[in-house]
């Protein structure tokens, strides 16, 4: 069947409605949120960057390490394995969940007590369980998985976060550290829970102040030491649009709550859902024979896509210039495709919006007559 490309148009994202951020106050929508941080850095789902101070600047960043230690323990561990505590293990201080010497407890219970109350013992059970005894073997396999992820900024030194020298990263890392790490079903749900309970009746509070207070907010990381003060990487969604966030190094634990949250609600401001591809809208018109009434072609489905305010979208038509009959409803006759620079969008195949009968024996000599009457006709005048 020859093609042709019908159409290629601009859409304007601007022209969408708005999606409205679930948060106290309503952030600004024009210039960057007032964060009360060192460094912060947002991007969208896009990849865009849509603020940012300091983002490449090493710092600490205290327990946000705690998400590339739980990378790596799921790819190298079961959750169902048992792990032996050592008295290594149960010695480390500061926040904990009171791990004691000699206990047993599944990966997937370390696991949700590193990550909801940010227990620095039970990293360090995980990390002498997969590194075989040794916690430098498994810092390297954390730092061997940051290069693989493009953490440029990242250097890790161990496996909780405790102030250590040449332990750092950055805001644009740590980002792209939570963005990944969202991405692991069981890391999700760890740390979209309010609490954590262990065996022996033990039962901690998550450390992430706005999971209950702010309802966009879907998961973070919390952070704080001397060194790195307080500290958070998290995601934020509402209305279908989702944003990734850092703010590093913040004066209190409010500060930081309230910097993350303006950050956050700030770059969903940046956003707008439109209907990328329209299931009532006529993309294209195809000739049939014998004087058969054209072919509309429609998308089956409408496709909603958040996209960033202001990006100018350029949608692709590809259709026949004519289809033999018959033609019934529903086939497939094209497609549309709609992209931001070279980012593809949505995409959806073009189909018949109504059957198109070929005629019969009767009705095709009666075409070819009109048609040469008509042309005999022509010749004539």
């Amino acid at each position: 069947m020859c093609r042709a490309l019908l159409a290629v148009v601009s859409l304007l994202a601007a022209l969408a409605a708005p999606v409205q951020a679930s948060s106290g106050d309503s952030p600004r929508t024009t210039g960057q949120p007032r964060v009360a941080a060192s460094a912060w850095y947002v991007v969208g789902e896009d990849g865009a960057v849509l603020a940012q101070r300091n983002a490449r600047a090493a710092r600490a960043i205290a327990s946000i390490t705690k998400l590339m230690t739980a990378i790596v323990v799921i790819e190298q561990a079961q959750l169902s394995d048992v792990v032996r505590v050592s008295p290594r293990a149960a010695g480390v201080r500061e926040s904990t969940v009171y791990l004691r010497s000699g206990e047993e407890l599944t990966v997937a219970d370390l696991l949700r007590g590193m990550l909801i109350r940010s227990a620095n013992d039970a990293a360090e059970a995980l990390a002498l369980h997969v590194g075989g005894g040794s916690t430098s073997r498994f810092v390297g396999f954390m730092n061997a998985k940051a290069r693989e992820l493009g953490l440029v900024d990242t250097s890790f030194e161990n496996p909780h976060g405790l102030d250590a020298a040449g332990h750092v990263s950055s805001a644009r890392d740590t980002t792209l550290l939570v963005r990944y790490a969202l991405g692991i079903p069981f890391i999700r749900d760890a740390l979209g829970r309010t609490s954590v309970s262990l065996p022996g009746g033990r039962r901690f509070p998550t450390t992430d102040d706005l999971l209950e207070s702010w309802p966009a907010l879907v998961a973070g990381k919390t952070g704080h030491t001397r060194a790195a003060g307080w500290s958070q990487a998290a995601a934020a969604e509402a209305g279908g649009v989702t944003v990734y966030g850092t703010v590093l190094g913040s004066d209190s634990r409010s500060a930081r709550n309230d910097g993350l949250r303006r950050l956050l609600a700030y770059g969903l401001t940046r956003y707008r859902r439109i209907e990328a591809i329209d299931s009532n809208r006529v993309y294209a018109e195809v000739d049939t024979g014998y004087g058969q009434s054209s072919v509309r072609l429609v998308a089956p489905h409408t496709i909603v896509r958040p996209i960033r305010i202001g990006t100018p979208l350029v949608e692709r038509v590809v259709a026949p210039a004519s289809v033999a009959l018959p033609v019934r409803k529903g086939q497939r006759l094209g497609r549309v495709e709609v992209y931001d620079g070279n980012r593809l969008v949505a995409s959806a195949n073009l189909v018949a919006a109504a059957s198109v009968a070929e005629p019969g024996v009767l009705g095709k000599a009666r075409w070819y007559a009109t048609r040469t009457l008509g042309n005999l006709w022509e010749i004539v005048t």
